[in-house]
């Protein structure tokens, strides 16, 4: 998987890491970066070999959102196709990390600002290096939250807080962005790669299609009901009751042995 200008992508024992490689810039959006994470999201989650998504990114931060100078030149030559499709790319990496089966982990470690913090909350779980922040800071060049950020702030810390945080557009430090439940873990910066490897292997170990399902569950049960979401329990339940993986669990747990799954 290669052939990106900002994104690398490595692949190492079921684990797949997508970095935004433009660490002069804070690995800020620029020209076709945002589609080449969409792609390169879907080619990693689309392999066969891997089980975890990671997206982090290099240098001292782990995206500073748009890249302001090029977002001039964009609206200064009033070019509002090309603007709507900035925001439109954005919106595609965000949902295809959503839609695909795979957990995708953000592990931030550093500055994660505008449409950088609206990525990271977009992954499944984010791991943060003690040096993180993040921060709605759109509004700092004229701006509204874009990348889900209006869809996922209030459902982390509830309204008033993800209209205060907006509000500001103030950084928060990790600790504090732990606290408000934007950031899942925060450990020191030396460790955070290995941190992050190592719950990304523990999540590789996990039956895929259990997780799978359950990432589906989650994400639809925000604007479901509960018999609406017992339903959807029992039609994933069947579908792992009927997998390989379901009888290697029950007898390795029978067995008192660590199991293998497959994802079949």
């Amino acid at each position: 998987m290669s052939g990106f200008q900002h994104v690398l992508v490595s692949r190492h024992n079921g684990l797949g890491t997508i970095t935004l490689n433009r660490p002069e810039k804070l690995n800020a959006f620029a020209g076709l970066m945002r589609q080449e994470l969409a792609t390169a999201v879907r080619q990693v989650a689309d392999s066969d070999d891997i089980r975890v998504v990671v997206i982090t990114g290099a240098g001292r931060a782990f995206c500073a959102g748009a890249d302001v100078a090029y977002m001039r030149e964009v609206l200064e030559s009033e070019d509002w196709e090309a603007a709507e499709g900035l925001v439109e790319a954005g919106r595609q990496v965000v949902t295809t990390i959503r839609s695909v089966p795979k957990p995708v982990i953000a592990s931030v470690n550093g500055p994660a600002a505008g449409g950088g913090a609206n990525l990271a909350l977009a992954c499944d779980v984010r791991i943060a290096s003690d040096r993180a922040s993040i921060g709605q800071t759109f509004n700092r060049i004229g701006l509204h939250p874009d990348w889900g950020g209006m869809y996922f702030l209030p459902r982390l810390v509830g309204p008033s807080k993800a209209l205060e945080l907006v509000f500001t557009a103030e950084m928060v430090d990790a600790h504090e962005a732990h606290r408000l439940g934007l950031f899942n873990r925060v450990v020191p910066h030396d460790e955070l790669t290995a941190e992050t490897e190592a719950f990304a292997r523990m999540l590789a170990e996990k039956p895929p299609i259990a997780l799978a399902l359950a990432k589906q569950a989650v994400y639809e049960s925000g604007g479901r009901q509960l018999s609406e979401m017992l339903e959807i329990e029992l039609e994933h339940q069947l579908q792992c009751f009927r997998s390989n993986d379901a009888s290697e669990g029950l007898r390795a747990f029978l067995d008192k042995r660590a199991p293998t799954f497959h994802g079949t």
